[in-house]
Parts: C-alpha cells; sequence; structure tokens
C-alpha cells in the first residue's frame, strides 16, 4: 500500500521574522552605532508579523505588535522614547518569540 502524504493543515509561516526581530532586538543593543537601521529593520518585521496574525485570526496579538511597530518607528520617531526603546528591548524580544511560535497561519487547501 503506497503511502501518500497529506499536506499539514497550517505553516509556522511567522516563527522566522520572529526569531530573527528578537535577535535584531537584542543585537541592536551593542550596535549604537547602527540603531537607526535596528529601528527599520524592528517596525518591518512587526508589521509582517501583523500580516501573519491576521491570516491566521490571532488578531490578539495585533495588541502587542502593532505598538512594537509604531515605537520602533524610524519614520516619525515619538520624541522623547529613544532612551527608553533599549529598555523596553528585552520585553519586545519576548513578544516577537513568542508570537513567532504560538501563530499558525491556515494552509490553502484547495487547488
Amino acid at each position: 500500500m503506497p503511502y501518500t502524504p497529506q499536506q499539514p493543515a497550517y505553516s509556522r509561516a511567522a516563527l522566522a521574522p520572529g526569531m530573527i526581530g528578537a535577535l535584531v532586538l537584542l543585537f541592536g543593543l551593542a550596535l549604537a552605532d547602527w540603531y537607526v537601521y535596528v529601528l527599520y529593520a524592528v517596525s518591518i518585521l512587526a508589521l509582517i508579523l501583523c500580516v501573519f496574525a491576521w491570516q491566521a485570526k490571532k488578531r490578539w496579538w495585533l495588541a502587542g505588535l502593532i505598538p512594537i511597530a509604531v515605537l520602533w518607528n524610524p519614520i516619525w520617531p515619538i520624541p522623547g522614547l529613544t532612551g527608553i526603546l533599549p529598555l523596553i528591548s528585552l520585553a519586545a524580544a519576548v513578544v516577537f518569540v513568542c508570537a513567532g511560535l504560538l501563530i499558525k497561519v491556515p494552509t490553502d487547501t484547495r487547488r
């Protein structure tokens, strides 16, 4: 009897952006000269995770990811937050890791 593999019901598309975002946040603490690039990377990866959370119908993750995208936004920075961002980077890294591990995007079973 031949084995026919089944397509998985979900994919962990948010895992890579979540882990990369956490690493960028943690390495950004040491890269003070390049912190503007850290801001760009964190805000873009947070928005990517927002899209995956929306697709997975886990909209409560948006409550943690949208503030990260807004706070680390390098285009329109919020005055007075530049000194606080390194302090809350660890909390944002935890949000990135948890979102990456727990967001499962359903796969399209129609062909």
